[in-house]
């Protein structure tokens, strides 16, 4: 529960340099102590007594600062706040923090003071304050959120240190800014201006969760550098303000004076005095606080309404969005555009005029014509564009337009049917669907014009053997034809046979011999990880440098990290391939290494669409939804992602299925919900596990009542699995959520004030998640650290039930690090019917078998599961042939066309 601090009890120590000896100088930093300093002692703010703000300018030395932080923390019973705002150095050997003093330099950083050392004075256990706000404006400021106070690092967890917070004003790698002309620097300015003029449709208390939340969104707004921030379990709801534009602290009008009685008119018949007017004040219209906004994205429903006259929605879109973002408020995206119309324009072959999610389910612009560029522009290069080493999406969308595959995703379908496009037909199944027979068509060939052989699909294949030299592809074909890993690679085995499993008797046949029978062989054959690579044209590590070409496109250029650009492939026959358009004469790939540019360069309109195009920043989402010109060219699709919790069932109390049941029903899914973005660009609820599009899902198989309740927690039937767990008082245990994905975070502190009221006491501890595999993949470091609740996110890599179940069910797949299995579970009739599954070669009788595994986690309370994800995704408007593909969860990139310029 969000409180303000009492002033009484608490104290902050404002620390800032202007004036430097040898660095330049900040001369706003002077007037931010200033503008806190009011804001701090503010009475209709928060209200500290003038000898509890204490401002330090200036500081002479280290030994100056903590001696006044020591003087200043011990008076601290309630609430302790420490500011900083100057340079921020960094030790080039250590890597670590440093707080420039008057005197410092980067040349001799034994002038300025570690942040460390600051560290531990706020930590000093003979400090009783309750809570610990820490707030940097500094370059490099980021860094601070290794340590201890952002509650990755073991520091708090020796201090045991509860409700703690540190907000920076960048991230570890970027510099601050302090805005030439402008009173404040950009960080501290925006958040002055918060604390005095309040955040509209804010709640009632401004807690550091609140501020965090609208400074990234309006200083993301203006291209400036994000604030980042660490939360050590309530640290979050510490207040440092009453919100003045809520409406139970909003300044309220005088009240009119009561008018004067008047004598009544002298009637033929006397008559009383008129009562006075005696209306009081108006009273307020009052709200319930909302919940904010994440940066990641703006919360919308989607839904038509008839809104206000153009003009005087142009004139509020920008307030109206703003407060959108910041409040988190469930609206439609047809509340700021009110020409949406998803009906509108629709003809036979797809729906020809730009609306709000026209490219989910149709075809947008059908019928493009050849010429022009489409122009992708990305934050991140590829991990790699050598098709059998790339692993993310986006490269096995792109990848199509330079190689090809024995078969691949029907475009005309709505689902995710397979199609034939480098054989004939698709697979003659025969052996008890052990053996895989192929003839390819004729006319297909490399960039110099030789025909694509059954030896050159091979020899691609085979290429997933050699982990040493290109590492870093998926390994579904090597457990499926060589389970037992008897094969060396190509770079090592140089005899003619190769890989025993595949055979070539002609340049236009290939057969599979799988050991054992899958029902998902084709899947993996339509991965580009199976596209064909011509023996003498690979470079081996090199070959994703220039990969050579078996599709209609060529690499023209690239230079990694910053471009791309691929031409026509002039020996590409269109009669041999059914799937691709090729409509644009050349593709163009910039790479910024910035979210901020990628955002920038799609609202200019020199860009067509990211290439990962889930990933609009802050500041494009923003825009975008807050223009009615824009958003028509939005689309919010299914990611085929399903976010969740897992409970590790070796940590106490979770082996219990009614402790992990006791949890599924306390838990808020629409808080989580909202947390991770709100029904539109967060998701929808999530009843069951298994995401929507692959066979055997049921989006209303509903044991817990999530839909029944609308999201709402049962606490009854919590606290009813909590007595026969044998803990009807709660238990405490720990949440893990990494700390690189902010919606995570947020919807882990959801999850811990909703387990709060039964009792259950849930400390969230954020760890890197650069080392997710080495962590919560690893269950003996799970049970170390008491995790019994990890949060995450899975997506199958192809649409079928073994590549959704295996990874998180199957006990046989239990590597010693990278494990998904994050439940443990072990149950041999699961296992069972993965089994039978995975050798069903009829699709819907497998999904039969995925559909009773659905009901068996559900049943047995492995995981909660939050919301099938969406996203939010931009499409230029001279895009043609546009539609998200179910299979790749992004626009299918093989038929784009541009029109235009």
């Amino acid at each position: 529960m969000t409180i303000l601090p009492d002033p009484a009890a608490s104290q902050a120590l404002l620390i800032g340099a202007h004036d430097y000896e040898s660095l330049a100088a900040l001369p706003a930093v002077e007037r931010n102590l200033a503008g806190l300093t009011r804001a701090f002692t503010d009475p209709e703010l928060w209200g500290l007594p003038p000898t509890h703000c204490v401002a330090l300018p200036q500081p002479s030395s280290a030994q100056d600062v903590l001696d006044t932080l020591n003087s200043v923390a011990l008076r601290a019973t309630d609430t302790l706040v420490v500011y900083y705002a100057g340079h921020g150095l960094i030790d080039p050997h250590s890597d670590e923090l440093y707080l420039a003093l008057p005197g410092s330099d980067q040349e001799r950083l034994y002038s300025a003071l570690p942040f460390e050392w600051v560290r531990r004075a706020i930590l000093d256990p003979r400090i009783g304050a309750r809570h610990k706000v820490v707030i940097l404006d500094c370059c490099y400021s980021g860094r601070a959120l290794t340590g201890g106070m952002s509650g990755t690092t073991q520091v708090v967890d020796h201090a045991l240190i509860d409700g703690t917070s540190l907000m920076a004003a960048s991230a570890k790698t970027r510099k601050a800014l302090s805005p030439p002309g402008e009173e404040f620097t950009a960080f501290t300015g925006e958040l002055i201006t918060a604390l005095t003029e309040g955040i509209v449709d804010g709640p009632s208390l401004l807690d550091m969760q609140t501020l965090y939340r609208h400074l990234y969104v309006t200083l993301a707004a203006k291209s400036r550098p994000l604030p980042q921030q660490g939360n050590r379990n309530t640290g979050g709801l510490i207040a440092l303000a009453r919100n003045r534009a809520h409406p139970t602290h909003r300044p309220q009008p005088p009240s009119r004076p009561a008018p004067k009685p008047r004598p009544a008119p002298k009637p033929p018949a006397p008559s009383p005095d008129r009562t006075p007017d005696t209306r009081g004040k108006e009273q307020p219209q009052t709200t319930a606080p909302r919940q904010h906004a994440t940066p990641e994205a703006a919360r919308t429903d989607g839904q038509r309404h008839s809104g206000r006259s153009a003009s005087v929605r142009t004139r509020t879109l920008a307030v109206v969005s703003a407060a959108l973002l910041v409040a988190g408020v469930s609206t439609t995206l047809a509340l700021l555009n009110g020409s949406h119309r998803e009906s509108d324009g629709k003809s036979k072959g797809g729906i020809t005029e730009a609306t709000y999610n026209a490219a989910v389910g149709h075809v947008l612009k059908p019928g493009g014509k050849k010429g022009g560029t489409l122009k992708f522009i990305n934050a991140a290069d590829a991990d790699s564009w050598d098709p059998q080493r790339g692993y993310y999406g986006f490269v096995w969308n792109f990848a199509r337009y330079y190689a090809r595959q024995l078969v691949t995703y029907d475009p005309e379908s709505k689902g995710v049917e397979l199609t034939p496009d480098l054989a004939t037909t698709k697979a003659r199944i025969s052996n008890d669907g052990r053996t895989y027979t192929y003839t390819l068509s004729k006319g297909a060939t490399w960039e110099d014009g030789s025909p694509v052989t059954s030896k050159d699909i091979k020899y691609g294949i085979e290429r997933l053997w050699a982990p040493d030299v290109i590492s870093g592809g998926p390994s579904y074909l090597q457990q499926a034809l060589d389970p037992d890993g008897t094969y060396r690679g190509p770079y090592k085995d140089t005899s003619p046979t190769g890989l025993k499993a595949i055979e070539t008797p002609n340049p236009r046949t290939i057969v599979f011999k799988l050991p054992r029978a899958n029902g998902d062989f084709e899947q993996m054959l339509a991965m580009v990880a199976a596209s064909p690579v011509k023996r003498s044209q690979d470079t081996k590590a090199k070959y994703g440098l220039r990969p050579f070409s078996s599709g209609p496109y060529k690499f023209r250029s690239y230079s990694p990290g910053k471009s791309l650009e691929l031409v026509r492939n002039p020996h590409w026959q269109p009669s041999s391939d059914p799937i691709r358009k090729a409509l644009p004469d050349k593709i163009s790939v910039t790479i910024t290494n910035n979210q901020g540019s990628v955002d920038a360069a799609l609202l200019k309109g020199s860009h067509d669409l990211a290439l990962s195009p889930s990933k609009l920043g802050p500041l494009g989402r923003t825009a975008m939804l807050s223009d009615s010109d824009r958003n028509k060219n939005l689309d919010t699709p299914r990611s085929g992602f399903v976010r969740y919790a897992g409970f590790p069932q070796a940590v106490k109390p979770m082996g219990n299925i009614h402790c992990r049941r006791a949890v599924i029903h306390a838990a808020d899914r629409r808080s989580l919900q909202t947390a991770l973005g709100g029904r539109v660009t967060g998701g929808d609820l999530a009843p069951n596990l298994l995401p929507p599009g692959i066979k055997g899902a049921d989006p209303t198989f509903d044991p817990y009542g999530v839909l029944k309740n609308g999201g709402k927690p049962n606490v009854a039937k919590a606290r009813d699995e909590l007595k026969a767990c044998g803990r009807p008082d709660g238990f405490s245990t720990r949440i893990a959520v990494r700390n690189d994905r902010p919606p995570e975070v947020y919807a882990a502190e959801a999850l811990q004030s909703a387990l709060a009221k039964v009792g259950i006491k849930a400390e969230v501890e954020q760890f890197d998640g650069a080392r997710s595999s080495d962590i919560v993949g690893v269950p003996a470091e799970v049970k170390r650290r008491g995790y019994g609740i990890v949060i995450a996110g899975w997506g199958a890599d192809f649409p079928t039930g073994q590549a959704f179940w295996r990874p998180l069910v199957d006990s046989r797949l239990q590597p010693p690090s990278g494990s998904y299995n994050l439940a443990g579970v072990d149950s041999p009739a699961i296992d069972k019917l993965l089994a039978e599954a995975i050798a069903e070669p009829d699709p819907d009788k497998a999904g039969e078998a995925y559909e009773q595994i659905n009901h068996k986690v559900a049943d047995n309370a492995y995981y909660l599961p939050f919301v099938y994800e969406k996203y939010v995704s931009w499409r230029s408007p001279r895009l043609t042939d546009v539609h998200v593909s179910p299979a790749y969860g992004a626009y299918d990139y093989a038929r784009l066309g541009v029109s235009g310029t």
